[in-house]
Order: structure tokens, then C-alpha cells, then sequence
């Protein structure tokens, strides 16, 4: 059986859904599944953030999904990490097609989403980001620079495409980060100061693989966010 979970799911021909996962070991796999009706139906776990164990066949790129069942409860995510949550598989739907074998990503991917559950926090998409773009083949070095040295936490770096981070005198010049965030973001660590800075790295490196259609997910957290400083007024 696979672990798996749905990124995104939709209506397929008579009592049959296209579903879209990230499975374990795997990486994307698109499938048509059986939804059945009445007591029988699977709708109330063919949903995202539940964790599923399943059997899939075919040799074409589609593949039949069967046996699916339930691997524990839900992930119970509300408020801004339900909005994290669909950022994170929209991102995930755009980004990767089944021909990425991304085995590595599921395990992150479970560990972000349980760790949303706990408490909102924007690192946690940040790392997630940086996951997705190393497995891409997309994310340069944040241990060494252009030349090979050791990136240091008190020198000023300019993104370079395809080249990676170039050391630089003038932290004013474009697309240039702090070495100390650079390497807070390799580690995992960073600090509360430094998210806007990763952020502003992370949506550089992802705006090539999804062009200029916005993210709906992004929009209505934008939306979200504007009604509860409304609230607060």
C-alpha cells in the first residue's frame, strides 16, 4: 500500500473523480478513483490534508487508484494555516507534473502541514518552498557562494541566475540578501526578522516555474489578512 495525500481533486466522467497526490517514495501521481455512492462513497477522505493509504495501477501517466482508506484523522488546520495549507498545494500542483520524481518532498510535506496545525508561522512555508526548489533542481547553494568560499553571516550577497549567490559590497543592489539569512534558511532557523527577507528570496526563485498567473490561494489570504486588520479597527 502507498502513503499519500490529495493535492487537488475534481469530477471525472460518472461517479469517478481525477485526483491529483503526492505520494510517498513517489512524488506526483494523477489518478482516476472510483468515488462510489451512499454508504459506500469515499468523498469524505478523497479530500486534502487527509492522509490516505492506497494501491494504484496502469502504465499510462494517469494511473487507477484503488483500496483507498483512511490513514489517520485529518490534518486539523484553521485560520491562516488553512490558507497555508491550500497555498502549499496549489504551489505543489504547479510546480511539479508526474515526470519530477520528488520521493523526498512527502515527508516535508506532512511535516509542514502537522506543524501548521500546531500554530501558524510563515518559516514553515519558507522551508517547505526551499524543499520543492532543491528537489526542482531550481535552488543554488546557500553554503557557498559564486566562487566556491563559505557564505558568512555578516556579508551581503546578489542572486545571480544560474549562477548562485555573489558576494557584494552594496547591500542596496538588487536582489541581494543577508549572508546570516541565507544560512538561517539552509539550516531551518530562521528568526522572525528575517522572514520577509525569505520571502522575498523564495517568490524570486518561484516565479519562473508559475509564470504570471497569480495564485489563488495567495489572494485569499491577501483577503484574509485585510479583514481581520479591518476587524481590528
Amino acid at each position: 500500500m502507498k502513503r499519500g495525500y490529495v493535492l487537488h481533486h475534481r469530477p471525472y466522467r460518472e461517479s469517478s473523480a481525477l485526483v491529483n497526490l503526492l505520494v510517498d517514495g513517489i512524488g506526483r501521481v494523477d489518478a482516476v478513483a472510483r468515488v462510489g455512492s451512499g454508504k459506500r462513497s469515499i468523498k469524505s477522505i478523497l479530500q486534502p490534508f487527509q492522509p490516505l493509504i492506497f494501491e494504484f495501477s496502469g502504465k499510462s501517466e494517469l494511473k487507477n487508484i484503488s483500496q483507498i482508506e483512511a490513514a489517520a484523522p485529518a490534518v486539523p488546520l484553521s485560520g491562516y494555516s488553512l490558507y497555508a495549507g491550500m497555498y502549499i498545494n496549489e504551489l505543489l500542483m504547479r510546480t511539479l507534473s508526474v515526470q519530477h520524481n520528488a520521493e523526498a518532498l512527502f515527508f516535508i510535506y506532512h511535516q509542514a502541514l502537522v506543524g501548521l496545525a500546531a500554530q501558524f508561522c510563515e518559516s514553515k512555508l519558507r522551508y517547505l518552498e526551499l524543499a520543492l526548489l532543491r528537489e526542482l533542481g531550481a535552488m543554488p547553494s546557500l553554503i557557498r557562494d559564486t566562487q566556491g568560499e563559505p557564505l558568512i553571516p555578516e556579508h551581503c550577497y546578489q542572486l545571480v541566475p544560474e549562477l548562485g549567490f555573489q558576494f557584494v559590497l552594496n547591500s542596496r543592489a538588487k536582489h541581494t540578501y543577508q549572508g546570516a539569512m541565507l544560512t538561517a534558511l539552509n539550516d531551518n532557523q530562521l528568526l522572525q526578522e528575517q522572514f520577509l527577507e525569505a520571502k522575498r528570496l523564495m517568490r524570486s526563485m518561484l516565479q519562473p516555474l508559475l509564470g504570471n498567473k497569480p495564485l489563488v490561494s495567495r489572494q485569499l489570504f491577501i483577503q484574509a489578512a485585510a479583514s481581520k486588520v479591518d476587524g481590528n479597527n
